[in-house]
């Protein structure tokens, strides 16, 4: 701690109770009260320093006052303070420290003790120690800074508060690692040199740099009263520091002073001082100073996506909420999370509700806000891609990848929200439905998490009344279910019955062009062993001379594969005609469950819409892209099986 000595009497004060006394020998002649504290002295020490005590003391003596009586009610500082201005002016040794030089200087000013009465006077002594010491250390500067709050106002007459902001905003925006010295103030120790050394000016200092990080002043900055931090992040800011290191300044003093965002869910440590120790325990903000803070620290933050994490401003949120913070605030900050939703986790989505009514446990209005200023932002896809089929091909998706992967985590997000809010019972139907009807078509590639969700609101909603039921339903794609979705859903008591048919047919559908795709590759496998044969024919020998009765062995199994092929998709083609006239039937005493045209290339089929690609016949060798995959799996098992029975027939053909 930087100090300095002044004076070289001993001390002569002694306190008893609310009073000091000087044991000098003498008699008081004076009796200062400041605050509730009185001080006993003598009048000629005191007037040969301060102007303002010589005039007060020279009135007091015109009126014929012999014991003087003096009362100072705003001096900077308080008891404390004079307790060491008495001191000085007695020529006391007194310690200057970056935590009572304010005061000192302050008061110094207010009683008028230049130059004019002293050499060395109180006021020159504090600010040569000021400028000399103090500005040149960042513990000093903050801890000086720190004790501005009591008496802002007259540091701020003296400079004293900007010069000290100043100091610690060019020492912020300075890259600790470049310099040797500076170092060695964060390092909260001596520095060591283990192996190479600094050199400072040509000289070897037999000391090794320590490597900082950028947020190594953040710890000591948030040391301050919210009102002087304000001031020197702008301050810092305007010196052209880096927006995300302004960030995580705000970030950390808000987490440190509102209770409610102390949590870490998972990670390092809350502190990230490394390089400092607490300045000064600080004090429990009220709840009206936590809103102040919450609504100054919104404002400060800029609007920038992937500046602040997702869950700082879904924290805030969550405290504004409890602090009724301004419905600007609350508005903004669900703005924040809707420009970076892709970024979020769901337990940043589930809020509980705060709203006087209660009508639900969680604030599924916020979430649905949210969703909206997220699709109204330039992330949402392009007009053109707005179906399954032209954004999925192959597995891939069609179109930017920066543009689909956003909402494409959004999507999953928003089903896994509504699944975690499906069990409240209080939660309505049109709400679920529209919070779920927001998310493109497009952005779900798979329709399980949707599945998933409703399942479990018709299990807790029992009362639904099936028109409801089935309206809710509307939303899923029969199509993008999984195979283990399809298998639930068609043994899923709670469904409509519309819905079980579809999800039969649809895996009816699947099976058929699986099927189909293997017809057509064995035609091809033909055609090429003709192809075979007829090279080798031409060819006039093959190695070995048995190459032709090979081909020929191979060709005799490849029919017998493909009869048996044919025979099962006969068996396939008869339930699935049984099926379609039970579907006919059923449609028949549904209301509205007609079948009629949709479009040209398209029919609807028992509420299902359908490409006419989709209802080719098997025999006619019509592949879906979907179900290349299928294809390739179902020809590799046919070829593994055929070569293991032709194996097994040489063996024998070659036995006898």
């Amino acid at each position: 701690m930087a100090c300095m000595k002044l004076g070289s009497k001993s001390d002569a004060f002694q306190r008893q109770g609310q009073a000091w006394f000087c044991t000098s020998g003498l008699p008081s002649d004076i009796v200062v009260e400041v605050g509730e504290m009185s001080f006993h002295l003598h009048k000629f020490p005191l007037l040969s320093r301060s102007g303002v005590m010589e005039r007060r003391i020279a009135k007091a003596s015109k009126e014929g006052d012999d014991n003087c009586l003096i009362k100072i009610s705003d001096l900077p500082g308080g008891d404390k303070t004079f307790e060491l201005v008495a001191k000085f002016c007695y020529g006391v040794k007194l310690e200057l420290t970056a935590s009572n030089v304010v005061y000192l200087r302050c008061a110094a000013e207010l009683l008028e003790m230049t130059e004019e009465y002293g050499e060395g006077n109180l006021i020159s002594q504090t600010e040569t120690f000021f400028n000399q010491v103090v500005l040149k250390s960042w513990k000093d500067s903050v801890k000086a800074l720190q004790s501005c709050d009591e008496v802002l106002e007259y540091a701020d007459e003296l400079n004293i508060t900007k010069k000290c902001i100043e100091s610690l905003a060019m020492r912020a925006s300075t890259d600790p690692n470049l310099f040797g010295w500076p170092v060695v103030e964060h390092g909260g120790g001596p520095m060591q040199s283990p192996g190479g050394s600094v050199l400072w000016n040509g000289i070897s200092t037999g000391a090794r740099p320590r490597q900082t990080s950028s947020d190594w002043w953040y710890e000591d900055a948030s040391m301050l009263s919210f009102p002087l931090f304000k001031r020197l992040i702008t301050v810092m800011d305007s010196r052209g520091i880096r927006e995300d290191i302004i960030a995580g300044s705000l970030t950390h003093y808000t987490r440190k002073h509102l209770p409610g965002l102390k949590r870490r869910r998972g990670g390092p440590p809350e502190s990230s001082g490394r390089f400092s120790t607490p300045l000064s325990s600080g004090s429990v903000l009220s709840e009206e100073e936590q809103k102040r803070l919450l609504e100054e620290t919104e404002e400060l933050l800029r609007m920038q996506k992937g500046l602040v994490p997702t869950k700082f401003f879904a924290d805030m949120l969550r405290i504004a909420k409890i602090l009724k913070a301004s419905p600007s605030c609350v508005a903004n900050l669900e703005k924040r999370i809707g420009m970076q939703l892709d970024q979020a986790a769901l337990e940043d989505l589930v809020m509980p509700s705060f709203s006087h009514t209660m009508e639900t446990l969680y604030d599924v209005d916020s979430v649905q806000r949210i969703l909206d200023h997220f699709l109204s932002t330039d992330q949402i896809m392009p007009a053109d891609v707005g179906s399954p089929c032209s954004s999925v091909d192959d597995g891939n998706v069609i179109g930017s990848p920066r543009l689909i992967t956003p909402m494409t985590a959004v999507a999953k997000l928003i089903d896994g929200y509504l699944a975690e809010v499906a069990p409240d019972v209080n939660l309505k139907l049109p709400k679920f439905q529209a919070l779920a009807a927001s998310v493109p078509e497009y952005a779900r590639l798979l329709d399980d998490g949707l599945y998933r969700a409703i399942d479990i609101f018709l299990k807790h909603h029992p009362w639904l009344a099936e028109t409801e039921r089935e309206n809710l339903c509307r939303l899923l794609d029969c199509q993008k279910l999984s195979l283990e979705a399809c298998t639930h859903a068609a043994q899923n008591e709670r469904l409509p019955l519309r819905v079980i048919v579809q999800v039969l047919f649809f895996e009816q559908l699947q099976l058929r062009t699986s099927v189909a795709g293997c017809f057509l590759v064995s035609d091809n496998l033909d055609g090429g062993s003709r192809q075979l044969r007829s090279g080798g024919f031409a060819g006039g020998s093959t190695e070995g001379g048995g190459g032709w009765a090979t081909a020929v062995r191979e060709n005799q199994v490849l029919k017998v594969g493909m009869d048996s092929m044919r025979m099962r998709v006969c068996e396939l083609e008869k339930e699935c005609s049984n099926m379609r006239q039970e579907i006919e039937k059923l449609g028949k005493t549904t209301k509205g469950g007609g079948g009629g045209g949709s479009g040209s290339g398209s029919k609807t089929w028992f509420g299902i819409k359908l490409k006419s690609h989709q209802m080719c016949s098997a025999q006619e060798g019509s592949v879906s892209k979907s179900n290349n995959e299928n294809v390739k799996i179902e020809k590799l098992k046919d070829v593994k099986e055929r070569r293991g029975k032709h194996k097994k027939a040489s063996s024998i053909s070659s036995e006898r």
